[in-house]
């Protein structure tokens, strides 16, 4: 049912849990934290052998509250994995190549498709604005500030308007002059005549004198901004609002990076957000001349795939995608997975509502939030009537407010048709997504290790020759930036025995490098006018020489590459 509505904290357990029992071989449910309130954060392990390290792909969504499509792809592309597994291509998993579908079956996938239970719960149930947790742990509570609440007793907490005089806000009217039914709030114009209204969220004033109002704010009753609290260029308040006490201070991030630190071996970074149709990759504080080129050429490639399944344009955080010029933002994931996890990572804001209104694309991207029109409303209207079933704009009704007397609520929601795609075009959201998604998962590099001869020597040693390659597009290190990341360490090759004496390499431990892998970006790396193409840099050869006979156990790997081992007969 995740396809064709968003689905609560019940229904996805119940999801999630029905395929651990119906797949145990490839599938695990796990805990990855405990949210604020107490909730289980899930966390779904898929890939033979779950417990052997090996490359892996991280995806996570509805880390903002509100974004709950995000839970419904990250669904999605689990069903598709599993599918795959089970020898079926479904949805998103159709038309993939079967190389690549093979790829995606060897890697192990970490899918965890709600960050914030507690946030996703508040949306759903009561409709209250929240950022990413309803929890808000703050000391300093003394000032006036909105706090989300039922103010009509219909158990909904939305938004709440109220005229006035100095209001900044007006109805739309059609070409006749009369405003559209339902009302449409937009921003007021020098010429407009009222009536003029103020908008606010639905509830009261905390610790109200009977006179001052204060701004509304995303984060008023709510500390946090998820996004803003993971440790790549943190800022505390008041250079980044939502960062939270230091990083990881929210249990809900705390988690993931605790779980990222305890996996190295997680290559690709899927974080999945609502809204814009468009994908944001990095750099999120630098320009791209400080990206590597290869990198980058990976990162076009990955546009190719987007274009080619979801219509969605990519864009670099750092050029495209700042809400102020020149102020990058601080403590995002997506950068954290980059920079401090070596991750090809990426977000994707799903739902191109722009592009579906008929929007020019804007240039840097961030423009689309910040200029919408009066035509662009007007245009948003009639989409929610033919295609959104009305769920956005509805007629206010009228109330007493405790504290500031006659207002409406009920008038507008943004959940469905803004924030999120309507019921209607979800399905689609989640397949294409899958489509484009699934191939850049089927990147992650693929070791293997194989005998190339094996044979005495006069002097009753016995020589063994080993090939160790990668056979996967990227290199064992991930992109060029994740070099340099501790974790990011070589691939190493140990040799044991206790029936034979390891004389080469010496305490039988040999240290390979790192190997490439054999893709380049976009273009293959090569040029025109000069089309060669790399050596072997992907392969490494290593001679054991042993004395005596019995059993040798080779390891070769790396904590991010994981594991093979052999067992060889002398």
């Amino acid at each position: 049912m995740f396809r064709t509505t968003y689905v609560d904290y019940a229904q996805l357990w119940d999801q999630l849990s029905t395929w651990a029992a119906q797949y145990p071989a490839f599938v695990r449910l796990s805990v990855l934290g405990q949210s604020a309130q107490g909730r289980d954060i899930p966390l779904l392990t898929i890939g033979r052998d779950p417990d052997t390290v090996r490359p892996a792909v991280w995806i996570d969504g509805n880390m903002h509250a509100v974004e709950v499509c995000g839970t419904s792809v990250a669904l999605a592309i689990a069903e598709d994995i599993i599918g795959l597994h089970c020898g079926e291509r479904q949805a998103g998993a159709k038309g993939l190549p079967a190389h690549m579908a093979t790829a995606i079956t060897d890697a192990l996938f970490y899918v965890c498709p709600r960050i914030s239970p507690d946030g996703a719960e508040a949306i759903l149930k009561t409709g209250r604005y929240v950022r990413s947790s309803p929890v808000d742990g703050r000391a300093q509570k003394g000032h006036a500030h909105w706090q989300s609440g039922d103010i009509n007793g219909d158990g909904y907490s939305g938004y709440m308007r109220q005229q006035h005089p100095q209001g900044s806000l007006v109805e739309l009217r059609g070409e006749n002059g009369v405003p559209l039914s339902p009302p449409v709030m937009t921003a007021r114009m020098p010429e407009d005549e009222g009536p003029f209204y103020k908008l606010y969220p639905e509830g009261t004033i905390a610790n109200f004198d009977g006179r001052t109002i204060p701004d509304p704010g995303f984060l008023a009753d709510n500390q946090y901004d998820f996004n803003r609290n993971f440790p790549f260029f943190w800022a505390p308040e008041p250079d980044q609002a939502g960062a939270g006490d230091f990083p990881g201070s929210a249990p809900e991030t705390r988690a993931v990076i605790e779980f990222a630190t305890a996996h190295p071996n997680i290559f690709t970074w899927l974080n999945l957000h609502t809204f814009g149709g468009v994908l944001i990759r990095p750099l999120g504080d630098k320009p791209d001349s400080k990206l590597n080129p290869v990198d980058r050429a990976i990162y076009e490639q990955i546009e190719d795939w987007m274009t080619e399944h979801t219509g969605y344009a990519t864009v670099s955080g750092f050029h495209e995608f700042l809400y102020e010029p020149d102020k990058p933002l601080r403590g995002d994931l997506s950068d954290y997975a980059f920079h401090q996890r070596g991750a090809l990572s990426y977000v994707v804001e799903l739902w191109d509502l722009f592009k579906q209104l008929g929007i020019e694309r804007k240039k840097p991207f961030v423009e689309h939030y910040q200029k919408f029109t009066r035509k662009d409303a007007a245009t948003l209207a009639q989409f929610d009537k033919e295609h959104n079933a009305g769920r956005i704009f509805k007629q206010w009704e009228k109330v007493q407010h405790p504290q500031l007397g006659d207002v409406e609520v009920n008038g507008f929601d943004p959940r469905i048709g803004i924030s999120n795609p309507p019921l209607e075009r979800l399905a689609h959201t989640c397949e294409s997504q899958s489509a484009a998604f699934l191939r850049v998962a089927a990147l992650v590099p693929r070791m293997e290790v194989q005998v190339v001869s094996q044979g005495k020597l006069e002097t009753n040693h016995t020589r063994i020759e080993l090939r160790v390659s990668n056979t996967g597009y990227l290199g064992s290190y991930g992109l060029h930036a994740g070099k340099g990341v501790p974790h990011s360490e070589p691939v190493r090759l140990t040799a044991t025995s206790d029936e034979v004496n390891v004389i080469t390499p010496p305490n039988g431990k040999l240290e390979l490098g790192h190997l490439d892998g054999w893709g380049a970006g976009k273009y293959g790396g090569t040029t025109i006018f000069m089309p060669w193409t790399r050596g072997n840099a992907n392969e490494r050869f290593a001679t054991l020489i042993v004395q005596g006979t019995g059993a040798l156990k080779v390891r070769v790997g790396s904590c991010r590459m994981g594991w093979l081992d052999l067992s060889l007969s002398i």
